[in-house]
């Protein structure tokens, strides 16, 4: 199709992973990936080793009182962790799909100030967190997480570091707990999160006040975060903040290493930030202040874009060359404001160029999001940025996942990353705009997985880049094509895991992401989750697919949703006991392998053979070829596994005389074809 990845960088991985400074998009191709970012290739130096542990499939019982049933008892169970089940059990999930009666999370609300400064690199923050323990239990040592400290010498990491990417890390200079001065622990080794303990415990119920003064200097390497260049940096994870208290896991303990990504409350966000004049913030949720911080005639446009279809510029080039673009105070203070939700993030330039529109995104109410973009003049790509963000965004609430956008807008910002945030995308610049269109669409795909299903996209990955895989498949078959489209997916998705028989490309899609090796944690959490979210809406069809998918968006939206709650969902909400499917795609170490075992004439036709050799339940379409020279496409879907997932019988009804028959799996690409095909040999 034409968004190949001609004239890019090739790097001889064999996966595509999150990779700090590489740029997030990591692509299969066959024996290598595609890379793109900033920086030059690293190569991954150790392939970690990694067992299932004996028995994963088989649920253990716990000793403890049950005060709410386990779903799917029985010989068709899914494994269940026991900190899963222990949440059944409390009461807090439903074997129906549904939140359970005793369901609890925490929230928060940060006020922060930020003070950045360029060219002075020292980043100065404070901050006051009021944080809300609903759970049934007294808190005494909440965590604290400083995901910053990333940059620090000695903290793990998934992959090497250049001395620009290196800091001193986030340096706390004062905290104090509901007005009293407390010390903060300072442990050494306490990377990117720390206990802190509190002066009296938080009770159930009640709530307790926190306020942090830090600074940190901004790294001079851009990945995720950092200088893009010397007057352009792109803010995020900039602040303290208190790490999810969740029922089934209790603290988030786990180190942020720049491999597997984020899990965080929803919570409410004022954030200011003072930066020189003739600097512009883009940031996550609502400007608060525009006509205190633009000039005149860039507040008029920036107004005239809330409700414009075609593209405005903003600022041009020339007029933040000319300074022109803000008030012309010493120093701006912007402030935004954003409501429920998991994060805040932000980019301030002198020399951005800025475009914005609008779409519509809700039909019933008519509610508009902005779209707005923020880039280098030099970047062809990016004048036609907030046309295919605009297209996601209308896209993606019409169609799949056909829920209206959750957000008052997104900003796309030229950066190094190709990473998503809550309204923010970072995303590289491209020679062809077929492929930065692809990119933006998986991102903005994120609005939904993670931010709007407050997913933990740090253990079940599957959740997050599985679900924006598959709207990126989607989608992408709107935009170019299937045939395009599924070229695409194959090329970029799918060969590198099928073409690897490597054992660490067999583990269980469940698998915790933050167990799995940079190598198959790339493969379980894109190509593979996608390939099943997308055989199931296959086999149950559109609306059935729909109906479900919408059930567990309606009831986990704002929440915390695990893998099993979707699984039990859809049992609920189809009617169906879907089990044997998901232990085949999700719980299994499954590959796509078909064979023809054998053709047979019979009364109405033939009879085919289908033998599954790496045993996922993938569909499957049947090529026949007649005597006359006509021919036909059968397709079969996932259901034709559910009664024998090691062998098929597909009937097919013609007075015709077969003469060749062939398998074609299409985005479900086999690992071995030479058994695919059939001749007669009459």
């Amino acid at each position: 199709m034409g968004g190949s990845a001609r004239g890019y960088e090739r790097v001889r991985f064999l996966q595509f992973v999150h990779i700090r400074r590489a740029g997030k998009y990591l692509l299969n191709l066959g024996a290598g990936v595609w890379f793109w970012g900033r920086s030059n290739p690293f190569t991954i130096l150790m392939r970690s080793a990694f067992s299932l542990v004996a028995g994963l499939f088989v649920a253990g019982c716990l000793p403890a009182p049950s005060t709410s049933p386990l779903p799917q008892a029985g010989a068709a169970s899914l494994y269940m962790p026991r900190d899963v089940q222990m949440a059944y059990r409390k009461g807090t999930r439903s074997a129906d799909g549904r939140p359970g009666p005793n369901y609890w999370q925490n929230r928060g609300r940060y006020n922060i100030a930020i003070t950045a400064l360029p060219p002075n690199r020292t980043i100065r923050g404070s901050e006051q967190i009021t944080y809300w323990n609903n759970s049934p239990d007294t808190l005494r040592n909440p965590v604290i997480k400083l995901l910053l400290n990333i940059h620090k010498p000695g903290a793990p990491r998934g992959g090497g570091a250049s001395a620009d990417y290196l800091t001193s890390g986030v340096h706390i200079d004062s905290v104090f707990v509901n007005g009293q001065a407390t010390p903060w622990p300072g442990v050494e080794n306490a990377f990117t999160w720390s206990r802190f303990r509190l002066p009296a415990p938080l009770l159930p119920r009640d709530s307790v006040r926190l306020a942090f003064k830090w600074h940190f200097d901004i790294s001079k390497e851009s990945g995720r975060e950092g200088m893009i260049d010397s007057t352009t940096w792109f803010l995020a994870y900039f602040y303290p903040r208190v790490a999810v208290f969740d029922d089934y896991n209790g603290w988030d303990t786990m180190n942020f290493t720049d491999v597997q990504e984020f899990y965080s409350d929803f919570n409410d966000y004022d954030v200011s930030i003072t930066v020189p004049a003739n600097y512009v913030v883009w940031g996550t949720g609502t400007l608060l202040n525009p006509a205190e911080v633009l000039a005149p005639v860039t507040l008029q446009r920036f107004t005239q874009s809330m409700t414009a279809d075609q593209t405005i510029t903003v600022a041009s080039k020339a007029e933040m060359a000319a300074e022109t673009v803000t008030r012309q105070a010493p120093t701006n203070t912007w402030r935004f404001r954003a409501a429920n939700i998991p994060d805040m993030t932000f980019n301030l330039s002198n020399h951005y160029v800025w475009d914005a529109a609008s779409v519509v995104v809700d039909d019933a109410t008519q509610r508009r999001a902005s779209v707005q973009a923020a880039y280098n003049d030099s970047a062809a790509d990016y004048h036609h940025m907030v046309r295919f963000a605009r297209h996601a965004l209308d896209w993606l609430s019409h169609n799949w996942p056909g829920v209206p956008y959750p957000y008052e807008k997104t900003t796309v910002v030229q950066g190094f990353a190709g990473m998503e945030y809550p309204m923010m995308v970072n995303d590289e610049s491209y020679a062809d705009t077929v492929f930065s269109r692809f990119v933006v669409e998986h991102e903005i795909a994120h609005t939904y997985f993670p931010f709007y299903m407050g997913i933990n996209e740090s253990r079940y990955a599957m959740m997050d880049e599985g679900w924006a895989t598959t709207f990126e498949y989607l989608i992408g078959t709107a935009d170019v094509g299937k045939p395009s489209a599924t070229g695409f997916f194959q090329q970029f998705r799918v060969n590198g895991w099928i073409g690897d028989p490597s054992s660490l490309e067999d583990l269980p899609i469940i698998t915790p992401a933050d167990g799995l090796s940079p190598t198959a944690y790339g493969d379980n959490a894109y190509g593979k989750p996608a390939l099943g979210y997308l055989a199931l809406k296959d086999m149950l069809g559109d609306d059935a697919f729909r109906k479900a998918l919408h059930a567990f968006m309606d009831r986990w939206h704002g929440k915390h949703p695990i893998p099993w709650d979707f699984f039990n969902t859809v049992n609920n909400v189809t009617g169906q006991n879907l089990n044997w499917f998901w232990n085949n795609w999700y719980f299994s170490n499954n590959y796509i392998d078909f064979a023809i075992a054998g053709v047979t004439k019979s009364g109405g036709g033939y009879t085919v053979l289908i033998d599954n050799i790496g045993g996922m339940a993938a569909p499957v379409d049947l090529e026949a070829k007649y005597g006359d020279g006509s021919s036909e496409v059968i397709h079969k879907t996932a259901a034709i596994w559910g009664a024998n997932q090691r062998r098929a019988t597909v009937t097919i009804a013609t007075g015709k005389s077969l003469q060749s028959l062939g398998l074609n799996g299409g985005i479900w690409m086999d690992a071995d074809s030479t058994n695919n095909r059939w001749t007669s040999q009459r």
